[in-house]
């Protein structure tokens, strides 16, 4: 029974379940597991833990990353049609929503009658800055970002800005930056979708 114990406290059982160990040591592992019944049972225990480990730490994707990535295509593809890279201004506290009308009005800048949850159309690009129509059905996950200042101009519909607690409720024509490093959520309030310029400078 000792030599079991020095077995199982071993460390190969943990190898083993993770698909790491050579092929001697699988095959040590399989005699022992056909031979005694509590190292199987160890194995089930270690295989239970670290599924457990697994799901708690587990993290739902980013549900911004796909419409991000689609509005790059987009972009990507109307410049290689012939579309001309433009330079939306800088978002400030004192910006209007008349300083995007020439964005804004364009009647490619449309939501889809597909819409769901978040979308995006890019207006602007440069190493610096990218610049996007955004439309948002009902909230954005908890985010913080440590290289970049989200800005949001809201044009469209209303909603809350929780930066770390502090909630910001903004109406059309509203501008906020998220300081850098602060946790933050959108969250829509309006019965229409919140659309926004939505803007990401490098700090």
């Amino acid at each position: 029974m000792h030599d079991i114990e020095s077995f199982i406290q071993s460390g190969i059982l943990e190898i083993y379940v993770l698909g790491m160990a050579s092929a001697e040591e699988m095959r040590q592992v399989e005699e022992m597991v056909y031979t005694y019944k509590e190292v199987k049972e160890k194995i089930e225990e270690i295989t239970e833990t670290l599924k457990t480990y697994a799901e708690s730490y587990s993290q739902a994707p980013n549900i911004t990353i796909k419409p991000m990535i689609m509005a790059s295509v987009d972009y990507e593809e109307r410049l290689k049609s012939g579309e001309q890279p433009t330079f939306p201004p800088i978002l400030t506290s004192n910006s209007t929503i008349e300083d995007y009308n020439e964005w804004i009005n364009r009647k490619d800048m449309m939501l889809p009658d597909d819409f769901n949850s978040i979308y995006l159309k890019i207006i602007g690009y440069t190493p610096q800055a990218i610049t996007a129509i955004a439309w948002l059905q009902s909230e954005t996950p908890y985010e913080v970002h440590t290289d970049e200042h989200e800005k949001f101009l809201v044009l469209e519909g209303t909603c809350d800005i929780d930066i770390d607690g502090d909630i910001h409720s903004l109406i059309p024509g509203d501008c906020l930056s998220i300081p850098l490093h602060a946790g933050h959520v959108v969250r829509v309030t309006s019965q229409i979708p919140c659309k926004l310029i939505l803007q990401r400078v490098a700090a």
